[in-house]
């Protein structure tokens, strides 16, 4: 599906991407992770053709991304990015709307609205599709972008489906749910790549997992043995473990709380809890 070939990017002078390579197909559901500055937004950019790579290159369906017009690119692929911002009065529908602007001339089809109908209750927001976008939640907005970013991919076949951070804002449930609608996607032959911070949705729901750390692809495969603690301590600085709770089917990745890089964190608390517990029998 997108394949990136040895990929360097740097903006006046300052390297940001060092030699990154990696394949991507069709019903695959990447997590590309990494700490505060790795390059993992960077990377999203030149996915999506926003940025261009200073060398390397990026082929989405055998094709280079510089060949697409932006047209055809549009409808090829759809991009969830980091920050939207919109203070426009727009109603939800609006919004979700917009993902379809690539598919009609002036007016939009009864198809393009029944698609924004789905994608609006595939995510859980019909409720609210007449309201106005800026009076949201920051996690309802973020919902609502997702849906627009499904309304614009909806029924391509080969699909790829960008998200950077796409559970911004969003609460425990829906976090899941969003991840849980990817790996539908996935299942429908999409390709999905994901910003993810939290470590444990990447293990538990990632086809694949790329670590990067200072702009270069540290570590990559399966993310049982990609994320295992060597290597989130190499790339995070904090130790981890992993437990495997009763009843469950994947680990969890936890801190450390036993070692002393866990930042903040008072070892002498506990005793202190426990002294305090132990006074008041």
């Amino acid at each position: 599906m997108i394949e990136v070939n040895n990929v360097n990017f740097g903006v006046k002078g300052r390297q940001l991407i060092h030699n990154v390579s990696f394949r991507a197909n069709a019903g695959e559901f990447w997590a590309i992770v990494g700490a505060n500055g790795a390059g993992k937004s960077t990377m999203m950019k030149l996915l999506s053709r926003e940025h261009k790579p200073t060398s390397g290159s990026i082929e989405l369906h055998g094709k280079n991304l510089d060949r697409y017009k932006l047209s055809e690119l549009a409808r090829k692929r759809a991009v969830l990015a980091q920050q939207n911002s919109i203070t426009l009065a727009f109603s939800v529908e609006e919004i979700v709307l917009m993902g379809r602007y690539p598919f009609y001339d002036s007016q939009p089809t009864d198809r393009d609205l029944a698609i924004v109908d789905h994608c609006l209750q595939k995510v859980g927001i019909a409720h609210f599709k007449n309201r106005s976008f800026p009076t949201l939640s920051g996690g309802e907005q973020q919902r609502v972008q997702l849906a627009r970013t499904l309304a614009q991919i909806w029924e391509i076949d080969g699909g790829l489906i960008l998200l950077d951070e796409p559970t911004t804002g969003m609460d425990l449930l829906h976090q899941y749910e969003t991840f849980r609608l990817a790996r539908e996607m996935t299942a429908k032959g999409y390709g999905v790549i994901a910003v993810v911070h939290d470590l444990n949705l990447a293990l538990q729901y990632a086809d694949q997992v790329l670590i990067m750390k200072d702009g270069k692809a540290f570590a990559s495969g399966i993310p049982e043995e990609v994320l295992i603690p060597e290597n989130i301590k190499d790339s995070f600085g904090l130790s981890v473990k992993l437990i495997q709770p009763d009843h469950t089917h994947f680990p969890i990745i936890v801190p450390d709380i036993g070692n002393s890089d866990l930042p903040g964190y008072n070892h002498h608390k506990k005793e202190h809890i426990t002294s305090e517990n132990n006074n008041s029998l």
